[in-house]
């Protein structure tokens, strides 16, 4: 048997049937009209979002989208926080929808001409990752006679420890070498453009508000650093996310009350050269992952070489995270459970599988759970980040799962 994460607290007391801001599992799917389906309680997330405005009361909080746009909740967000951090031009339009573009920064390190052109034009803030990009981003200006607003996405020489995807510290793909930044912010000021700052993002995922808090004092320590090299005070500093969620067993949530604490006692101490900015935090699972859950019908169980199997109706195709396909070392549990029997104890230890022809698909490895049959619902918790979208939904050509808002309206 191996163990799963632990069930977010809004579900973790439950017995019984389990319910979704308010409404059964069931009642949701008679909604869809159909299993597997997404349903994403909004009140999680707005408990979120007020969670970190009591703990950092002087930050501008921004959300990824890329952690999940479905549009419902999309639009819900954009009017709870003060920006949107896009990473493609399909989600600037998207964002544009939804927030002014002057509330809007596109960071990616592989940016077309005509996705520049569409940041400049709409008047979005252009994370640069690049001197390349920098150049391209002027002559695009000057061809459509605006005035670019431009950051300086920065590769920082430091490392978010204990994070589950480290982006610093490192040679990498995503922004600009510390030591080159000071530079490029002369370059792009003289070139005429609207210079909006620094982004520098270490690293994602982490539960240890130490590590966090370390990063973030060096973050800020950074910036001033350029900021004094570039002869310039930055308009905003956007220090990163990196806030995670307890996807798995021996995972503890992240204090952000202490975060935020340590967050103001260096902001009241910065130095001088930052004294006139502004800064921000990204967040993207913190604020949705716990918020979102998989409901999957067992369509059959089956035995093998001593093995029990459900096999479900939805798999890695809608939720390829939760099958450790998704930048996971080693594979772990994500926590499961019966819709119909939340609480109960378990009686065997089974696989989870879902229906594509590959050993990859599987959702649960040996979970304990109560017995199941053919059927019964299985609800995936921690499914509203890097759920639908971040999921090959046309692989083997089985159909998209339904995504249904819960609004309490």
């Amino acid at each position: 048997m191996k163990p799963t994460g632990p069930l977010p607290p809004e579900f973790a007391h439950q017995t019984g049937v389990l319910h979704i801001a308010g409404r059964s599992a069931e009642d949701w799917v008679t909604e869809a009209g159909d299993t597997p389906l997404f349903v994403y309680d909004l009140a999680i997330v707005e408990a979120r979002i007020a969670r970190f405005r009591a703990a950092m009361p002087a930050i501008d909080l921004h959300y990824a989208i890329k952690a999940n746009p479905h549009p419902g909740l999309l639009g819900a967000i954009g009017g709870l926080v003060d920006g949107l951090d896009v990473a493609s031009a399909g989600e600037l339009r998207a964002a544009i929808g939804v927030k002014p573009a002057a509330a809007i920064s596109f960071a990616g390190p592989g940016k077309r001409d005509d996705e520049l052109a569409l940041a400049i034009g709409a008047g979005a803030t252009l994370n640069v990752e690049s001197e390349g990009e920098a150049a391209r981003a002027l002559a695009i200006g000057e061809r459509l006679e605006i005035v670019p607003r431009l950051a300086i996405r920065v590769n920082p020489d430091v490392e978010l420890r204990g994070s589950g995807m480290k982006m610093g510290g490192r040679p990498s793909p995503f922004g600009v070498d510390a030591v080159r930044a000071a530079a490029l912010v002369r370059t792009v000021r003289a070139g005429g453009a609207d210079w909006r700052g620094f982004h520098i993002y270490a690293g994602s995922q982490a539960l240890d508000a130490g590590a966090i808090v370390e990063t973030q004092a060096a973050t800020l320590a950074l910036a001033a650093r350029l900021a004094d090299e570039a002869g310039a005070v930055p308009p905003l500093v956007n220090l990163g996310g990196g806030f995670g969620v307890p996807y798995f067993a021996g995972d503890r949530p992240l204090a952000v009350e202490a975060v935020g604490a340590a967050l103001g006692e260096a902001l009241a101490q910065r130095p001088e050269v930052l004294a006139g900015s502004r800064f921000a935090i990204e967040l993207g699972r913190w604020l949705v992952a716990e918020a979102g859950v998989y409901l999957t019908r067992i369509v059959d169980r089956k035995e093998s070489q001593g093995e029990t199997f459900l096999v479900v109706d939805g798999g890695l195709n809608h939720q390829l995270a939760a099958s450790g396909n998704f930048g996971t070392v080693v594979r772990r549990n994500y926590p499961l459970a019966l819709a119909s029997r939340m609480g109960a104890g378990a009686d065997e230890t089974v696989s989870v599988v879902g229906p594509l022809c590959t050993p990859l698909d599987r959702l649960g490895d040996r979970v304990a759970l109560p017995h199941a049959a053919a059927g019964d619902l299985v609800a995936i918790f921690l499914a509203g980040a890097y759920g639908a979208s971040a999921s090959p939904a046309a692989f083997l050509g089985h159909p998209p799962a339904a995504e249904l808002l819960a609004d309490h309206c």
